[in-house]
């Protein structure tokens, strides 16, 4: 515990923070104002649902983690070149676990700030209540689905920098709107990291379409295609988790460090 308030300290005056929680009200408020701008029909809930979690999960999360991971690692880097962090007297796998659990606990802020300033929003300026279940249901998948990108961006970021970090990002970016969003993944979203986030959080979707007005089809629910997709998608997390996190930790606590023009 005190390992992981002196990680959160860190964060103190520094753009890290800007970003964990600005960031998520700004485009909470976007979206409100793109919604509010078309209309509410009887389908508000789901066009929320859709366009809150695309974009989200799709295109902020890949950069988010890719500029956040850069900036802790790059905070490092500028306290004497990592020397602060590598003469450290505490180990050297309970420092790296330390700011991955810092980055996750930052995501999951940051994601469920969005959501709330989304629900919370649309009540008070148009009136509509959002099923909080299933949106809450949707951020914790959102988040479960992120975790294995923290920890491959935590170990490029210290391996290679904080420009491959963002660069990482970015190009995951580009992967997960048109692998995670689009029928282009519908076959292989299981093997690609960046499509987590986004077809998890949709699978809570179903369960919107499917209260209102069944739009869903009840084989969907019924012949276990949601589990089932689940149950792929978090056993692909949970792998690529345990091979990122576990080689993360074997390489960094055999790193010197490196030089800052690597």
């Amino acid at each position: 515990m005190r390992i992981f308030s002196a990680e959160w300290l860190k964060t103190r005056r520094t753009s890290a923070r800007l970003l964990i929680f600005c960031t998520p009200v700004a485009f909470a408020l976007l979206v409100i104002g793109y919604v509010s701008l078309e209309g509410i029909d009887e389908h508000i809930q789901t066009r929320v649902f859709e366009i809150f979690f695309e974009a989200w999960a799709a295109c902020i999360i890949p950069v988010y983690v890719g500029v956040l991971t850069g900036i802790t690692v790059h905070q490092e880097e500028l306290a004497g070149n990592f020397s602060g962090l590598l003469l450290n007297s505490v180990s050297r796998h309970r420092l790296y676990w330390a700011k991955l659990l810092m980055l996750l606990l930052s995501t999951g802020i940051s994601t469920t700030t969005a959501v709330l300033t989304v629900g919370v929003g649309f009540k008070i300026i148009l009136g509509v209540s959002m099923n909080w279940i299933i949106f809450i249901s949707a951020a914790v998948f959102t988040v479960i689905g992120t975790i294995p990108l923290l920890a491959l961006h935590l170990w490029a970021g210290f391996k290679w920098g904080m420009g491959t970090s963002i660069g990482i990002g970015a190009a995951g970016l580009l992967v997960a709107a048109l692998m995670g969003v689009t029928v282009l993944g519908d076959k292989v979203w299981q093997f690609v990291p960046w499509t987590w986030p986004v077809r998890l959080s949709m699978l809570c979707g179903i369960y919107l379409q499917f209260i209102e007005n069944m739009q869903a089809s009840l084989d969907i629910i019924n012949l276990g295609f949601i589990s089932k997709q689940l149950t792929t998608g978090l056993m692909s997390v949970l792998f690529c988790f345990a091979v990122a996190g576990t080689g993360g930790t074997i390489w960094f606590n055999r790193w010197e460090g490196r030089k800052s023009y690597e």
